[in-house]
């Protein structure tokens, strides 16, 4: 029997919400992406340490995305969502004005911190208010980061045109503010016991036989793994379409081409997530996030750098709410703030080391040949834990028996 609260008109009006939250509260994460270059040339340093701004918001991210979620099951989304648009806010004017690349680092890190909350902790949110869709509806909640990510670019690169990334950092601050504080107000409602424990009770469990630590720890990481591998083109296309003389505007342009690629993505795996489930669609995404790796290695041209690009987003979109829909298979109801952030935030720190280890590798070798190579290892890694945990997956009542 179904529950009036899941897939219900309301429910399908907060993952509308929480993807426009989603839409703007992720702008620190891509924002750092589109100043690098204008970074390595303020601050007169080298590619890896340009690159270091994106991985402590990459971190600071991964802890938004953990702490903001236990503060989310224990105080509810709006709460935590105001508390996250001042701590935006605050960091963005903070980096208008730092005076070195450490400094902007560690403000970074509280920009990445306050990002975190439209991005796990949302989709844990969603993920209660759906049985029979849920896996779509948790890649809508994911879609968010993307979407964030192709149209940020887009509004940005005329504004770093006109003026510089300081006046842009300020005001991103008064945006972030002003929409998220309102939009939170749209998130009061919370899921009645009732609703929890139908949720609970609703869905086959799926289970492997491993101790609950250890299938955590696996699937960190596989999200570390696939992420390394990930973060290789989204960090870097922009400094190296600098690098080949294209522009920063064209490198914009080719992110943005990127993550329009990774919503559809995202949005196709939703689909194959409600009828394969989460471990099959990782796989898949996984699989086809690798080859289109590959073909970063033999092309530089302009038009094709575009098409490689969006073969990327449409290969690998749609990995990350993978994991999401995972742990609702396979672990409590109750606790999915706390692990999906967890897991989720593994991911992050995936994106952190190796957006840092492709700037580092270019420093190394002069190019970004062997990142993508490095990248290719990471996401074989990803696929082989998660093949391990589908091979000793059944339904928990088998399990049992």
């Amino acid at each position: 029997m179904d529950h009036p609260l899941h897939d219900s008109r309301y429910s399908w009006f907060r993952l509308a919400a929480s993807l426009l939250i989603g839409l703007i509260g992720n702008v620190g994460m891509w924002s750092i992406v589109l100043i690098l270059p204008d970074v390595q040339a303020e601050f007169a340093v080298d590619r890896g340490t340009a690159s270091l701004p994106y991985t402590l918001t990459m971190i600071g991210f991964a802890l938004g995305n953990l702490l903001i979620g236990r503060a989310v099951d224990r105080w509810g989304m709006t709460a935590s969502l105001i508390g996250a648009a001042l701590i935006l806010g605050g960091g963005f004017s903070l980096a208008a004005l730092a005076p070195s690349v450490a400094v902007l680092a560690l403000v970074q890190l509280l920009i990445g911190f306050g990002s975190g909350a439209a991005f796990g902790p949302l989709i844990a949110d969603v993920s209660h208010w759906f049985l029979k869709r849920r896996g779509i509806a948790v890649a809508v909640a994911a879609s968010g980061n993307y979407l964030s990510g192709a149209l940020w670019p887009l509004i940005l690169s005329p504004v770093l045109a006109a003026w510089d990334w300081r006046q842009a950092y300020l005001g991103l601050a008064g945006v972030v503010v002003v929409s998220l504080v309102p939009l939170s107000f749209l998130l009061t409602r919370r899921m009645t016991e009732e609703g929890a424990a139908h949720a609970a009770a609703s869905r086959p469990a799926m289970a492997t036989g491993l101790p609950t630590p250890v299938l955590i720890l696996l699937l960190c990481l596989a999200g570390i793994g696939c992420c390394v591998a990930m973060s290789m083109p989204q960090v870097h296309i922009v400094a190296l379409c600098v690098d080949l003389g294209y522009g920063a505007a064209a490198g914009a342009n080719m992110l943005s081409l990127m993550l329009f690629g990774g919503v559809v993505s995202r949005l196709a795996s939703g689909f194959l997530a409600d009828r394969l489930g989460g471990i099959r669609t990782l796989l898949i995404g996984s699989g086809l996030q690798g080859m289109a790796l590959f073909l970063y290695l033999p092309f530089d041209g302009l038009a094709t750098l575009n098409v490689v690009s969006l073969v990327f987003g449409l290969s690998q979109g749609g990995i990350v709410p993978s994991y999401a829909v995972i742990v609702r298979e396979y672990l409590p109801a109750r606790e999915a703030g706390k692990h999906v952030g967890l897991v989720i935030s593994t991911t992050i720190l995936g994106m952190a080391l190796g957006g840092w280890m492709s700037g580092y590798i270019f420093d190394l070798t002069g190019s970004y040949q062997m990142a993508v190579l490095n990248g290719i290892g990471w996401n074989v890694l990803n696929i082989g834990i998660m093949l391990l945990i589908l091979q000793r997956s059944r339904p928990r009542g088998a399990v049992a028996a």
